[in-house]
């Protein structure tokens, strides 16, 4: 889990959490029979759970285990963002050879083929020139009889 700044700021809302006290197990002596100085936080919206017992202090633990939980949410937060961009970006081709939407051969002949709609063009000079409406129609016919090979 990443360790967060100080500077970021991370709005909990107190009503939100449940903590919950218990006393701390492993090495320590009496001191950890005697308090509850562990401490488990709930975050109720998320279900995210986090848990301190290093210290001996209650107060240092949950100081140690809100730094733990903002930074799960920022995490969370960045996650959601993440697939967010994903959706709208929508699926990728790599790009590798082979994977290009036209072709432009100039020698010994002229001509450009668009892979996808399979329309070629003689006059490479005129597509050079931005002459791209025989390509664009094509593709809208090819988009609208679900005829695309965009694999």
């Amino acid at each position: 889990m990443p360790e967060i700044d100080d500077d970021i700021e991370v709005v909990i809302n107190p009503d939100d959490l449940k903590v919950d006290t218990y006393r701390s197990s492993g090495a320590g002596g009496q001191h950890i029979n005697k308090t509850e100085s562990a401490i488990r936080i709930t975050h109720i919206p998320t279900g995210v759970v986090v848990a301190c017992q290093n210290e001996r202090s209650q107060f240092k633990n949950r100081d140690i285990a809100m730094k733990m939980l903002k930074s799960k949410l920022i995490e969370i937060a960045e996650q959601q963002q993440k697939e967010k961009i994903e959706d709208i970006k929508g699926a990728q081709k790599e790009i590798a050879w082979g994977s290009q939407i036209r072709s432009y051969v100039f020698h010994p002949y002229t001509m450009v083929k668009d892979h996808r709609t399979g329309f070629e063009v003689g006059n490479i000079g005129a597509v050079m020139d931005g002459e791209l409406d025989g390509f664009i129609t094509a593709y809208l016919q090819a988009a609208s009889l679900g005829q695309l090979n965009l694999k």
